[in-house]
């Protein structure tokens, strides 16, 4: 899926189009299939330079990218059968959160996801990603009901953060997420877990326990977006690249400070440019690590996401 319109792919997207307007002649000379081979060559080197030095902040804008695939896209292309669940029991139903029974190859499974809409009107809809609180107590209540029936549960991660209006503060948000948080901690189930774009603060770590944290290649997991930092440090939201650049947010600073197990390859260009093949190799992660987490008795999950929430940080300890 090309076009992405980033500032620092300006080549890459005349290379594109220049690739599209020979495809798009229905009579080719050979001298043009030479040129259309060339330009495909130039392409996949531009791309693998420009992919391979991003800097944090560009990790952002390719998290954010217009094309990125959403949950909505992942439960289309690599799970079968989804129903989709709706409402809290309490208040409503919250689009930026969905929820549902699928399968994944053998796998029987419930699926919680953020969902960000297309169009404007259903980004609107979905509040760009960013739940209320009705939005994390539906989740909770099929996080119930995974547990009830023996279903792994995947959650799929993408949201700048929690609703921050007013209705979403007077309807409980902190205390929604630090219960969904602790009840994710206890669930007698395996739980997946997956960073696919945005990763922020707390709205992200409201479905974010899990016995395995993978994320996204060009994905970053945040305990603030960069712009907030900004605001707070700089007092100005130009400084975003700073931040970014001091938040150690990207796939490779979390794989080395151990806040997740696993980092997702994504196709050259980023998961935008290619949905089908992100979806088949989100398909296999998850096929494999289910396949792993089935052996465990329900004692040794609880265990192990005990000690590998624990182990995460750094800290000192007064010898004296």
């Amino acid at each position: 899926m090309a076009g992405p319109g980033l500032d620092f792919e300006i080549e890459i997207a005349e290379l594109e189009s220049r690739i599209s307007a020979l495809q798009r002649q229905t009579e080719r000379s050979d001298a043009s299939e030479d040129e259309l081979r060339s330009l495909r060559t130039e392409l996949a080197k531009q791309l693998r330079d420009v992919y391979s030095s991003l800097d944090p902040w560009q990790t952002v804008q390719i998290a954010r990218h217009k094309n990125r695939p959403y949950t909505k896209d992942y439960l289309n292309l690599a799970f079968d059968d989804f129903v989709e669940l709706h409402g809290d029991k309490h208040f409503g139903d919250d689009r930026a959160m969905l929820a549902g029974f699928a399968k994944l190859d053998r796998f029987k499974v419930m699926v919680l996801g953020h969902q960000k809409g297309r169009t404007f009107k259903e980004r609107a809809a979905c509040h760009f990603g960013c739940a209320h609180p009705e939005g994390y107590r539906k989740a909770m209540v099929k996080m119930r009901l995974a547990e009830k029936y023996k279903l792994p549960l995947i959650c799929f991660i993408d949201t700048p953060g929690a609703y921050p209006g007013i209705g979403a503060e007077e309807r409980g948000q902190a205390q929604v997420i630090a219960e969904s948080m602790f009840m994710m901690s206890q669930l007698k189930t395996p739980i997946i877990c997956i960073v696919i774009g945005e990763g922020g603060s707390g709205g992200a770590l409201g479905i974010g326990v899990g016995d395995r944290i993978a994320v996204m290649q060009h994905a970053y997991y945040s305990v603030i977006s960069p712009e907030g930092c900004a605001g707070i440090l700089w007092k100005s939201h130009e400084h975003a690249p700073k931040a970014a650049a001091a938040l150690k947010f990207t796939s490779k600073h979390l794989k080395q400070l151990g806040v997740v197990d696993d980092v997702l390859e994504e196709p050259l260009g980023g998961a935008h440019r290619d949905h089908h093949q992100m979806a088949s190799r989100l398909k296999t992660y998850l096929s494999r690590t289910l396949t792993e987490l089935e052996t465990k008795t329900t004692d040794e999950l609880l265990d192990s996401r005990y000690d590998k929430f624990r182990r995460i940080g750094v800290f000192l300890e007064d010898a004296s």
